[in-house]
């Protein structure tokens, strides 16, 4: 059955807008949103309730395959629980992301979540947003997605949201781990973040939300993918 739930994979580096856009596009489709970084952000986060310490793979990887994680829907808004614990906001930090960087450097706890993440596969269909969904994850999905930015524009594009947020925060400090990360992700030895080989590169850089989303929605049409169609 899975075979026949079509999957729109949209990888990238942090910041280039993948959960913007992937929400947005699930919403428009009516299909179900696979947020896989959130899985590596929880990871972490359930590592510091239970101190467990984040080189310890073994004992990440235990946790990873048992995580207590709901992702429910009020009025329109995702939330993350934890154990039962609303995490949204506090998975979302630059800090968690860090930790949710070296978690996912870490291959039995890809390993862990990988049939985790799969289980998502279900009709009508599914966006999955990461860094290795049409690599690993989702080798056969009929479209994948790189979407890119500078990290110049990410480091911007993250300072806004945080300021509108009310967290002060340095645009040149965002710069560097956006940089780090970056590098960190690209050079691990499991699932670094590349393309698929199949993959459309679509770099956002000067692109507006509506018109990336627009030329998603496009190339869904294109293959048969799009409601409707």
């Amino acid at each position: 059955m899975h075979e026949q739930v079509p999957v729109l994979t949209i990888d990238g580096p942090g910041g280039a807008g993948k959960g913007t856009i992937s929400s947005l596009i699930a919403e428009r489709q009516g299909w179900h949103l696979l947020d896989s970084g959130a899985l590596y952000r929880l990871t972490a986060q359930a590592a510091i309730k239970h101190e467990v310490a984040l080189d310890d793979e073994a004992a990440l990887a235990e946790l990873a395959a048992s995580l207590d994680v709901e992702f429910p829907v009020s009025d329109g808004v995702p939330q993350v629980l934890l154990e039962g614990q609303d995490v949204t906001r506090a998975i979302r930090t630059e800090a968690a992301g860090e930790r949710a960087s070296q978690v996912a450097a870490l291959p039995s706890v890809r390993t862990a979540l990988l049939q985790r993440q799969q289980g998502f596969q279900q009709p009508p269909g599914l966006v999955a947003d990461g860094r290795d969904m049409g690599t690993v994850v989702f080798p056969q999905a009929p479209l994948k997605i790189f979407l890119t930015a500078s990290a110049s524009e990410r480091a911007r594009r993250r300072h806004l949201q945080l300021q509108e947020a009310g967290v002060d925060a340095s645009l040149s400090s965002l710069l560097k781990e956006i940089q780090a990360r970056d590098a960190r992700d690209m050079q691990r030895s499991v699932a670094p973040l590349k393309p698929a080989d199949d993959a459309i590169t679509l770099d956002t850089t000067r692109l507006s939300i509506p018109e990336v989303v627009d030329r998603l929605t496009e190339l869904l049409a294109q293959r048969g993918m799009a409601s409707g169609t």
